[in-house]
């Protein structure tokens, strides 16, 4: 089959991945005339790349002599060893009249922040932590909705050297502090409430309740969200937003601090226990969400850049440092389906976005809904949808050129909170296949193993990066030797990253993700990727979404197909046939489930993704260790001794 989408000359003359490449071509003499000319100069030369990274990018700081040392190590490796630059300092390089952010939230607040009004509220903060005893090193926890003051604290804690880490407001006060509680915050930023799906949810009490063991805050400040003026009643050491910056002037003085210095601490999932929390350097994530934004989404000076997420998820981060590319940060808060499917892209059209950033799980449920936004949106500014969370089905490309836009770089990308970036993304210069992932991205040596640890192509196998790169994590906390680092990623392949992904590399030079490696079924030895069975029941009318996990049975495993129906809709013998009649014409009979169940909720966390091994526990009557990790964690009763699995 042709190609979805092959970019005109034009746009890859004026792509910045092509002006990077005669960056390289006169700064390094490297003769590169194509992506994958391009990659193999930054596998092959990494010193080279990521200094040229540095410069074409132009990173605010004193790179120093060095590029990076230890590269025989991973980990171990060190990049930019002896540079100094301060994160905000890079992200708050604009100034001017020109917009800065632009925020809609479901409750119709519309704010637009300029860039100078942005660096004044951010100097203010700043200010204001400094005088409450901030200093370089000390967290600052955030609980708050997507909003201009979620950015603005941020950059802020990043202007003095404070470590930043938030949590959407929708987890509940075990979930909080699961995670604040490991990391021991000095402040807590918390908005009084938030709207979601037409409702308003107050959540005051949970602060109230988790503050009686965080003993470290010694300050907590209340953003106005749901109400003018909220109360504080109960919230101890508490000031309103207002008071917290009152009579605090809007100088910057940024501190430039070494390149692993911490930035953030985000966490995994935590879907199996206690989640992980993972530090990450200034450096490395500001030199890796250049390169991503650039080169890999063409992010143009002026673009303005949109990322469906949550403060809880890593592409609320990734969308931060947009800022440092010269472009406008589109913000929403809220659901993407109030009051309809089509509040995005009425969003996308009112703001003239150029980079559409969602989820495979959105553009799937879009068309469910028998939607057709090129029919009802102009869209004329998008030029580039991603798409991350989970893997995207080769029919949602078709979906995407068909009814949304035939001419749009449409980018599935993938990587984690575990690098805070991508391990594999787009290339705006090179063709979309279809239902394939288009490049292994710069400076990343992916590779795919088999058991053996032996690289394949063109079969099955686990994701591996076998070379450091700068955004691999500065460490864990509270891991002192490093222990549980090195047990996350590197003990199945010593020395070498293990991202837990089962993938095959293409003929194309692309990536095809068939869901989670721990996910992975096995009937009958047979090693089958869950994206597999999803791409077909997806394509049943009747089913609005599922999950599909291995229940052991008999000395052997047998695939379980949970399907969630249409409202009013019953699971009949003639849709379970219909689907495992699908399954089998365009899989293997391997992938044909025992056993089709009707649910009426798939357990998901508070990112969107599909929490199979925790319906595998409760259907094997095991603990499932952290339910405060899901969004909807009563949905995992309905698994529990459910009678046509015993």
């Amino acid at each position: 089959m042709p190609p979805l989408w092959i970019p005109s000359a034009e746009r890859i003359e004026r792509a910045r991945l092509t002006q990077f490449m005669g960056h390289v071509a006169t700064g390094w003499g490297a003769d590169v005339r194509d992506y994958d000319e391009l990659y193999e100069f930054s596998i092959g030369r990494p010193e080279d790349f990521w200094r040229a990274v540095w410069d074409f990018c132009e990173v605010i700081g004193e790179p120093g002599e060095r590029v990076a040392v230890h590269m025989d190590r991973m980990p171990g490796a060190e990049f930019f060893p002896d540079s100094r630059l301060n994160f905000a300092e890079n992200v708050l390089r604009q100034r001017g009249s020109g917009p800065a952010l632009i925020f809609n939230g479901e409750n119709q607040r519309r704010q637009t922040l300029t860039h100078d009004e942005l660096r004044d509220e951010v100097g203010r903060v700043a200010s204001a932590l400094r005088a409450a005893g901030i200093q370089a090193g000390d967290r600052v926890a955030a609980y708050l909705p997507n909003m201009p003051e979620a950015m603005v604290s941020a950059l802020a804690a990043a202007t003095i050297g404070a470590v930043w880490s938030s949590c959407s407001p929708d987890f509940g006060v075990q979930g909080l502090l699961d995670r604040f509680g490991q990391i021991e915050p000095r402040i807590l930023i918390a908005a009084d409430g938030y709207f979601y799906a037409g409702k308003t949810h107050d959540i005051r009490p949970r602060v109230i309740e988790a503050l009686t063991q965080l003993p470290t805050v010694e300050r907590v400040v209340i953003v106005p969200y749901v109400e003018e003026a909220p109360s504080l009643a109960g919230i101890r050491d508490a000031v309103v937003w207002v008071q917290f910056v009152e009579g605090h002037g809007t100088g910057l003085e940024f501190e430039r601090l070494p390149f692993n210095h911490p930035l953030y601490i985000l966490y995994s999932s935590g879907t199996t226990g206690v989640p992980k929390c993972i530090v990450h350097g200034a450096g490395g994530t500001l030199i890796q969400h250049l390169k991503e934004h650039q080169l890999h989404c063409d992010v143009q000076p002026g673009d303005r850049v949109f990322y469906f997420t949550t403060c809880g998820w890593m592409m609320w981060n990734w969308l931060v440092t947009a800022l440092a590319s010269n472009a406008t940060l589109l913000l929403y808060d809220g659901s993407p389906f109030h009051p309809d499917g089509n509040v995005l892209f009425d969003f996308a059209d009112e703001t003239a976005m150029t980079l559409f950033g969602t989820s495979a799980r959105f553009i799937d449920a879009v068309q469910k809904a028998g939607l057709v936004p090129a029919r009802t949106h102009s869209l004329a500014s998008v030029r580039t949808m991603t798409s991350t969370g989970s893997p995207l089905a080769a029919e949602s490309f078709d979906f995407v050129y068909e009814r949304v836009k035939s001419d749009i770089h449409l980018a599935s990308i993938s990587g984690g909170t575990d690098i805070v970036s991508c391990f594999v993304g787009g290339d705006p210069t090179g063709p979309v296949w279809r239902g394939e992932i288009q490049c292994r991205a710069l400076g990343m040596r992916v590779e795919v193993f088999d058991d053996q640890g032996h690289p394949v192509r063109g079969e099955k196998g686990e994701l591996v990066c076998t070379m450091p790169f700068p955004s691999m994590p500065v460490g864990f906390w509270n891991d002192p030797d490093g222990r549980k680092y090195h047990a996350a990623y590197f003990e199945t392949y010593p020395g070498v990253w293990r991202h837990g992904d089962w993938v095959e590399m293409t003929e194309h030079g692309g990536l095809i993700i068939y869901g989670r490696s721990d996910a992975v079924l096995n009937p009958g030895g047979v090693r089958i990727g869950t994206a597999e069975i999803y791409r077909q029941v997806e394509q049943i009318d009747e089913v609005l979404e599922s999950v599909v996990i291995g229940q052991q049975w008999e000395s052997d495993e047998r695939i379980v197909l949970f399907v969630r129906l249409r409202d009013g809709l019953t699971l009949t013998d003639d849709i379970r046939d219909r689907l495992r009649r699908r399954i089998r014409q365009n899989t293997t009979p391997r992938h044909v489930p025992a056993k089709i169940v009707q649910i009426t909720d798939v357990p998901r966390t508070k990112s969107g993704k599909v929490v199979e091994l925790a319906v595998r526990n409760v259907v094997h009557g095991r603990d499932v260790k952290n339910r405060e990790a899901l969004a909807n964690p009563e949905a995992l009763e309905q698994y529990r001794n459910h009678p046509e699995l015993i």
